[in-house]
């Protein structure tokens, strides 16, 4: 399949009442953005500790909060899956804690498929409030996740700022990279947004970036909440002037929806005006002409976050 329609969400962190009311919202979204023709769904970083009002005394505290999402990420596992095979849908779920093989709490994004499968894609890169104050651990695999549109990556927020992460998923097939964000301020957005073109420009493929957004007091995890959805693409044939296909109203509730062609990955990094997903070996020589003691000859050397991850 390879025109898809894709809707990354602008996301409200709301005080719900209940786990009930806040699978009626999830619900209610994923119903609005079926409506509207979307068969690839992105819900925002951290989206997930939303749930964390069900109990506002417990949402106040950081590690407390952990540990009630946790509690419920069954049950919206599950709610996710229902709807990706009732309409046959892509979701990309708004990211939370979960526990990993090591035991440690990572910030989990879990992709659900039309025929129930479901994949995740651990953050691997930690943002200081993360490993300093919030002690949640970066992921230790980078994967490229099946869907019915090919391999699609994932690299959440601040993992975007790194170019080894989406390339590694570029390099497994993936022409769609997911950018699922929350970000406290317009800088923090900014960082993102340009970290997020650039993966579009070097790898020529499409990024997707989707945000929370709203102001959430009660919530520390996510108390700020600043940015806008949108589609990149490196800037060359069809692609706007600016590589931004489609962008929406900053700090906005609402779905941004774009029609996008994956046939035209090819074409980029076949017959673009430059080819920088071809010539990305080619930078080697320079890196490796700094005093680092690495072997002009061996530009694998370079790579060692491909042998530690993934």
């Amino acid at each position: 399949m390879d025109q898809v329609r894709i809707a990354a969400a602008q996301y409200p962190i709301e005080l719900l009442p209940s786990y009930d009311a806040w699978e009626a919202k999830i619900s209610r979204w994923v119903t609005q953005a079926v409506e509207e023709g979307a068969q690839l769904l992105l819900f925002p970083e951290y989206a997930a500790m939303e749930l964390a009002g069900c109990n506002p005394a417990t949402a106040s505290d950081l590690q407390r909060s952990l540990e009630l999402v946790m509690a419920l990420s069954d049950r919206a596992e599950e709610l996710h899956r229902k709807l990706a095979t009732r309409y046959g849908i892509v979701i990309l779920a708004g990211s939370g804690p979960a526990v990993d093989e090591r035991g440690m709490i990572v910030n989990r994004a879990r992709l659900f498929c039309p025929d129930g499968s479901v994949g995740w894609q651990d953050k691997i890169v930690m943002t200081r409030f993360e490993r300093e104050i919030w002690g949640i651990a970066g992921g230790t695999q980078i994967k490229a996740l099946d869907t019915p549109f090919g391999p699609v990556g994932i690299s959440i927020c601040y993992d975007a700022e790194f170019p080894l992460i989406a390339r590694r998923q570029a390099e497994a097939g993936a022409r769609i990279i997911l950018v699922p964000s929350a970000t406290d301020n317009m800088q923090g957005y900014w960082r993102v947004r340009i970290g997020a073109q650039a993966r579009a420009l070097e790898n020529q493929c499409y990024v997707v970036q989707a945000p929370t957004v709203g102001l959430a007091p009660w919530l520390p995890s996510l108390d700020e909440n600043y940015g806008a959805a949108a589609v990149y693409g490196p800037p060359d044939c069809i692609t706007p002037d600016n590589g931004v296909f489609a962008i929406g109203p900053a700090h906005q509730a609402q779905w941004l929806m774009a029609d996008v062609d994956l046939r035209q990955v090819e074409k980029w990094r076949q017959g673009g005006a430059v080819l920088p997903f071809r010539h990305w070996s080619e930078q080697w020589p320079e890196l490796l002409a700094s005093p680092t003691g690495i072997a002009n000859d061996n530009p694998d050397e370079l790579c060692t976050l491909y042998d530690r991850i993934g």
